[in-house]
């Protein structure tokens, strides 16, 4: 990756909750910072490139994720975050690209639902088969605990829960809403859409939302490059090209060279 100019990189000091003075330590404070973003990481460090709760409790620019994170403050102060920003609800927590854990401010969750999402109707010839009893089982109990919905499953081998979860979550299926430690380590599952109702009767085109997942992944940034958003997000180079020819068309975005967008408040 090309190195960036300092002044963007200041720029992401501010965004990203870089700065000893901007580092956050409550609830709150996290929700405000993904309100501001839109969306960012959990417990990722600075070699994904992307702001990250992780990060902003940090508040520096070398954050890196220390391989004993049981004993590590930051990471366990991150963590304990990423639990009460789960239970609270206002923001919305999943696995979504690549296996990450993502938290989405609730504005984001119709443009991230009309690209990763899947309809009811469509669920049959898009999810697989454990998937689809997963999701009847939470439609029926509404919420479970890991081993309780693995045996309600009639699933012998916990990968095979684990694995349909995770597939879930990328389709914006299934949320956990609460993480309990007590008698032993479990997250409660609940369907996504009763609990983002407003949110998920929002319908958008795909088109559209790339579009305004570019805008804000650039408000994000403040500078993208070549082939940034096709990598980070998986779209095809012709999507990103269009919805990043659309924020300049806006006035939004100034195109620097081949493949590298500006925000033009910058």
């Amino acid at each position: 990756m090309p190195e960036l100019p300092e002044e963007i990189e200041l720029y992401r000091d501010r965004k990203w909750r870089r700065e000893d003075s901007l580092k956050i330590d409550t609830a709150e404070q996290a929700e405000a910072m993904i309100e501001d973003l839109g969306f960012c990481l959990g417990l990722t460090d600075v070699r994904k490139l992307m702001p990250s709760i992780y990060i902003a409790v940090c508040g520096r620019r070398d954050a890196h994720m220390p391989r004993n994170v049981q004993k590590d403050e930051e990471a366990s102060r991150a963590w304990v975050l990423k639990d009460e920003l789960m239970a609270r609800g206002n923001v919305y927590y999943g696995k979504l690209l690549k296996g990450k854990s993502w938290f989405l401010a609730r504005r984001m969750i119709p443009v991230f639902n009309a690209i990763w999402g899947c309809s009811k109707a469509g669920e049959s010839g898009v999810l697989s088969k454990e998937a689809q009893i997963v999701l009847k089982v939470l439609r029926k109990e509404w919420e479970m605990a890991t081993s309780d919905l693995r045996d309600a499953c009639g699933f012998k081998d916990k990968t095979i829960l684990t694995n349909a979860l995770d597939e879930l979550q990328r389709r914006m299926k299934v949320v956990p809403q609460e993480a309990l430690y007590t008698p032993k380590f479990t997250y409660i599952w609940t369907l996504a859409e009763p609990r983002f109702p407003d949110e998920f009767k929002k319908k958008m085109k795909r088109e559209d939302a790339v579009r305004e997942l570019a805008r804000t992944y650039l408000k994000m940034c403040g500078q993208t490059g070549l082939g940034e958003l096709s990598g980070k997000f998986g779209f095809y180079r012709w999507e990103s090209g269009k919805a990043n020819h659309e924020l300049v068309d806006e006035g939004f975005a100034e195109r620097l060279a081949t493949g590298i967008y500006r925000l033009k408040e910058n």
